[in-house]
């Protein structure tokens, strides 16, 4: 894994959303569209909260949401065009902010011409290699991609799918994208990965290659298909669901499955992306929607934020045609445009991120839980040197609560940074970030 990745902290937006493009098919006002071009007045605010990168969710041509891709090699001209994506470069190295694209590889949609043309010759020719197919003669049908007809999958075993890939990834790196996350790599053969990735980092060593796993043997297939990293969706749903049911014990768990993990690559981190229900719906009670994010940055992996968690906002996703909308908002042009009451959030966060940064060796410690019960988790985590160590412990109930673990200097508290709170004690419905005790 390139070394920059363990410095990055991402910023996740979902492009159309985010910019208002029509999502459920074209642009009303046909042409090319700029705006992309919003993405760049939002940059600082991401680096002022503390991040270094920016992980993009589909910008390549589509019929509709982004994940019906209609040519990798093209901006959509509802976000604008190659101009647009070049200033986006230009202003994130600017900043030191890294770029990330979404690579949908497993399905394109199916007004792909590729597609059209396999259709049209049917499986069997040359035309037809680049797909799967399901049945034979008059039967034979495409597959699709989890039921859905317009996702058409691609046939991976076939190498000029393979070549195809490595070039656009390639191409959009030589354009100034620093990695890619491929979505639903779950569903694509990682032997694939392994005839791809190969001519891609010989032109780009330091590219991070991040696959979408929803589910899956996470460590066996990093090590089969030579990516760099996962999501940790384990994780992500451990950590949400304890604090709603209040049930630290399932988060231990997790944990002890997530130090696992590190013994063999660097996991994804997330409370929050454009496919899943908000973090402060899915918390329930606001109070404790924090602790997920102090959970997340204390803990080793490579953290991303999704876009408007950050200032607490709330979506919840449904299952049928434009139920992702709710988590896919538009955001206002600047962020002078976000209503006051997000930027408390906003504030907590920057401060959890600013303990990360001033504690680097927290992406690879791999930590210990110290206590756990129901309503309490104390962690423990330690630099390679054993120099430094810090414990984090949440407290759920509805009283004070003291940590049966010895701890040395509080460094960080959830709530108003001036509330008097005795040492050592974690006030209702908060989390505290102590020195550990040194060894005597």
């Amino acid at each position: 894994m390139p070394a920059w990745v363990d410095h990055a902290i991402w910023w996740h937006a979902y492009p159309l959303g985010f910019t208002g493009a029509p999502v459920h098919g074209p642009d009303p006002e046909p042409g090319v569209r700029h705006r992309l071009a919003r993405m760049v007045d939002w940059l600082d605010y991401v680096v002022e909260l503390g991040c270094n990168g920016l992980l993009l969710g589909p910008v390549f041509a589509s019929a509709t949401h982004g994940y019906d891709t209609l040519d990798h090699t093209r901006i959509d001209e509802r976000l604008g065009d190659e101009g647009d994506w070049d200033a986006l470069v230009a202003a994130a190295r600017a900043r030191g902010v890294r770029l990330v694209l979404d690579g949908v590889f497993n399905h394109v949609g199916r007004d792909h011409p590729r597609v059209q043309a396999a259709l049209a010759a049917g499986p069997g020719t040359e035309a037809g290699a680049w797909l799967r197919w399901s049945g034979t003669g008059e039967e034979a049908r495409p597959e699709v991609f989890e039921g859905h007809d317009q996702l058409v999958v691609l046939n991976h075993d076939h190498p000029e799918v393979a070549d195809h890939v490595a070039q656009v990834m390639t191409h959009w790196l030589d354009r100034g994208a620093d990695g890619w996350r491929l979505d639903a790599v779950y569903a694509v053969p990682p032997a694939f990965w392994r005839a791809v990735l190969p001519r891609v980092r010989a032109a780009h060593p330091d590219v991070w290659v991040l696959g979408e796993m929803i589910h899956g043997d996470y460590a066996a297939y990093v090590e089969e298909s030579g990516i760099d990293s996962v999501t940790q969706y384990e994780l992500w749903k451990a950590v949400w669901s304890s604090l709603a049911d209040v049930n630290l014990y399932e988060l231990a768990w997790a944990l002890d499955r997530h130090r696992s993990f590190l013994e063999v690559f660097l996991p994804q981190t997330f409370v929050g992306n454009h496919d899943v229900t908000r973090i402060a719906d899915q918390v329930g009670d606001a109070r404790h929607v924090t602790h997920a994010l102090a959970v997340q940055l204390f803990v080793a992996g490579t953290p991303s934020v999704y876009a408007g968690d950050e200032q607490g906002f709330r979506g919840v996703k449904e299952e049928r045609v434009g139920g992702d909308d709710a988590i896919r908002p538009e955001f206002p042009p600047t962020p002078e445009g976000l209503a006051p009451h997000g930027w408390p959030r906003y504030r907590e966060l920057e401060r959890l991120i600013g303990l990360r940064r001033r504690h680097p060796w927290l992406v690879h410690a791999p930590g210990e839980t110290l206590e756990v019960g129901n309503a309490h988790l104390v962690l423990g985590a330690s630099s390679p040197d054993g120099t430094e160590g810090l414990v984090l412990a949440l407290n759920l109930g509805d009283q004070p609560w003291a940590p049966g673990v010895t701890v040395g200097d509080v460094v960080l508290r959830s709530g108003d940074p001036g509330a008097h709170v005795p040492d050592g004690v974690v006030a209702p419905h908060a989390w505290a970030v102590w020195r550990a005790q040194p060894a005597r």
